[in-house]
């Protein structure tokens, strides 16, 4: 079996323990650690951190996420064709993973953490976090197109900055009040498995190139 369907394959046996669990437990309450994470975060908040923690958390969302991933495609083609249609493989993907996402919070419908906990907006249900789910696609789609458009000596400048960036935003969620550490784990882990996925099913096909 090729290693990225074991990553998927362990990664979804994670996140649907998580699921699980959280559907077991009466009132999706906060899962073991939950809490003590949730209020380490609260006792160690300054005006400074959480300033930092929104910017950082607000590009998570809206349209950089998007961009972010358009411009993955573009670094991942070997010619003008190429660059076009890995642009729009790479966010017909990040669409995609948004639906699953979505699809998934809504079934589990996981409340978040009390409303005077919050340090920031947020908006519907908790489980995953749509944050979260959306920096690590992001992330991977960039690892991805750097793996195809980057020579072997800068991949690592590219792959270093976009987990760290991924792993910012996720963490900015807990910080920030708005999602418990499960939320984001099972974010984490359910971009991970459907990357993987998708990574054996497209393998090379997007944009025509080969590794360098």
């Amino acid at each position: 079996m090729p290693v990225q369907l074991w990553v998927a394959v362990v990664c979804a046996a994670l996140c649907a323990v998580l699921v699980i669990t959280t559907l077991t437990v009466d009132g999706k309450r906060p899962l073991p650690g939950d809490r003590a994470l949730h209020a380490w975060a609260l006792a160690h908040r300054s005006e400074a951190v959480v300033a930092a923690a929104r910017v950082l958390t607000d590009s998570g969302t809206g349209v950089w996420p998007y961009l972010l991933a358009a411009l993955a495609g573009i670094l991942a083609g070997r010619s003008a064709r190429g660059r076009t249609i890995s642009a729009v493989a790479a966010l017909a993907v990040l669409l995609l993973g948004q639906g699953l996402r979505l699809a998934l919070m809504l079934a589990i419908a996981r409340p978040r953490p009390p409303h005077t906990d919050w340090a920031t907006r947020a908006s519907g249900f908790s489980m995953p976090s749509g944050h979260s789910t959306t920096s690590a696609l992001v992330a991977g789609l960039v690892c991805w197109a750097a793996a195809y458009g980057a020579r072997r000596i800068l991949r690592w400048c590219v792959w270093v900055p976009a987990v760290l960036w991924a792993a910012g935003v996720g963490l900015t969620r807990i910080y920030l009040g708005v999602h418990w550490p499960s939320d984001v784990v099972a974010g984490w882990l359910l971009a991970a498995a459907y990357l993987a996925v998708m990574v054996t099913v497209t393998r090379g096909r997007l944009t025509g190139s080969r590794s360098r």
